[in-house]
């Protein structure tokens, strides 16, 4: 079996408030629903199993873009939002942080038994991607973190995490079944990070005669192969700079909010009356729900829909969030009584900006963004984990001259 990729995250404290939890449940299970309706269960556990993917993801939805916190946050609050809906969706979200991954077991049990799913094969995948991780590979990341999700149809993807006090990391690692073909050799497309020196790979192509004296497992060594792995190495650094992000495709999602005759057309892709900066946050939704996985590159783009806790790129504009979920739960329950009308132009919003990104180039300057987002923030009760109290009131908002 082929490990999909992973990604080296700066360790990062605190916890999510219950203001930003909610809306990241509401949201994130919005998010996955829309997936589900478009293009099934099995797509939504592709998605979970690319480190890029999931990042934007985790972006999108108002945590911090580069912390290890983003992996408990999102998988906490798919967990909350999956799992009651598990009989209508088909997807069941299994374990969480500490004490909670080791009742992974029990719950793959019940999802088995209620589904007709194989339990026993299920518990087993779910130890030895554990243990692979955590034992085989000696790479100073401790696993503290263990999500395994299935489908009704046995379909499955681990995302789990590590810890590296050492060197102040977190290590998130993504499996899909998809992929299978082996636990005992070359798992892992490849083992990519920032060079530690000589590790012990025990479940190498080249430590088959180790797994004989170890498992009694005979078989013949197979030639070694090494694949690149779609690996993530996040900044140290917290803020969001110019360098993180590709600031054509972001400039095609600004153009889209503020060009007027751009949002006039978008809005109506949408069968929706919306103002710039809810279009913004919609407009990257969209790309989550649609995009291909080569757009996924800069996370950091995406927490230009709804900012970061911690204030970077700016503070969660509560106002645009709780809209933003308004308008995806909306399409969603239109779609259910048969209109989808409203659900499918998130799609056609997506190849609207795609369009707009060809064609179209703004004179954005980036700083100037920045400083819209802050100067606009308390008019969209801007909130962080630092200031929780009312702000004094903001400079009047002013339209941004980001294009000629």
């Amino acid at each position: 079996m082929k490990r999909s990729g992973f990604a080296d995250l700066p360790l990062h404290g605190g916890r999510v408030p219950v203001w930003l939890s909610e809306r990241m449940t509401s949201l994130g299970t919005a998010i996955a629903e829309n997936i589900v309706y478009n293009y099934g269960s099995s797509e939504l556990l592709t998605r979970l199993s690319d480190p890029f993917w999931f990042q934007a993801f985790g972006s999108v939805m108002g945590m911090d873009w580069h912390s290890s916190g983003i992996t408990t946050s999102v998988m906490g609050a798919l967990k909350r939002g999956l799992n009651p809906r598990a009989h209508e969706l088909g997807i069941h979200v299994c374990g969480g942080r500490g004490k909670h991954s080791r009742k992974t077991p029990a719950e793959l049990r019940v999802v088995a038994e209620a589904r007709g799913l194989a339990g026993d094969a299920l518990e087993r995948t779910s130890r030895l991607t554990a243990k692979i991780d955590n034992n085989a590979i000696a790479d100073g990341f401790q696993l503290y973190l263990h999500n395994f999700v299935v489908s009704d149809t046995g379909e499955w993807a681990v995302v789990q995490q590590g810890m590296n006090p050492a060197n102040g990391l977190a290590r998130r690692y993504h499996w899909h079944s998809a992929t299978v073909r082996d636990f005992t050799c070359d798992p892992h497309s490849a083992i990519v990070g920032q060079h530690q020196g000589t590790i012990m790979n025990l479940v190498d192509a080249q430590a088959a005669a180790a797994q004989n004296v170890m498992l009694g497992i005979v078989r013949e060594e197979p030639q070694h192969t090494l694949r690149e792995v779609a690996k993530l190495k996040m900044p140290a650094h917290h803020d969001v700079r110019a360098e993180d992000v590709d600031l054509k495709r972001l400039g095609a999602i600004l153009a889209t909010a503020y060009e007027r005759e751009l949002r006039d057309f978008a809005s109506l892709l949408l069968l929706e009356n919306l103002g710039p900066r809810t279009l913004q946050s919609l407009a990257l939704i969209a790309e989550v729900i649609h995009g291909e996985p080569s757009r996924f590159s800069d996370p950091a783009r995406f927490s230009f829909a709804h900012g970061g806790k911690d204030g970077h790129p700016f503070p969660v504009p509560l106002k645009t969030y709780d809209e933003s979920i308004a308008v995806l739960r909306r399409g969603l329950e239109n779609a259910k009584v048969g209109n989808a009308e409203k659900v499918d132009g998130f799609k056609r919003l997506d190849r609207f900006v795609r369009g707009v990104e060809e064609k179209f180039q703004p004179a954005g300057d980036f700083a100037k963004v920045m400083a819209h987002e802050h100067a606009i923030s308390h008019s969209l009760n801007g909130r962080t984990v630092f200031n929780d109290r009312r702000r004094p009131p903001a400079v009047q908002d002013k339209q941004l001259a980001l294009f000629d």
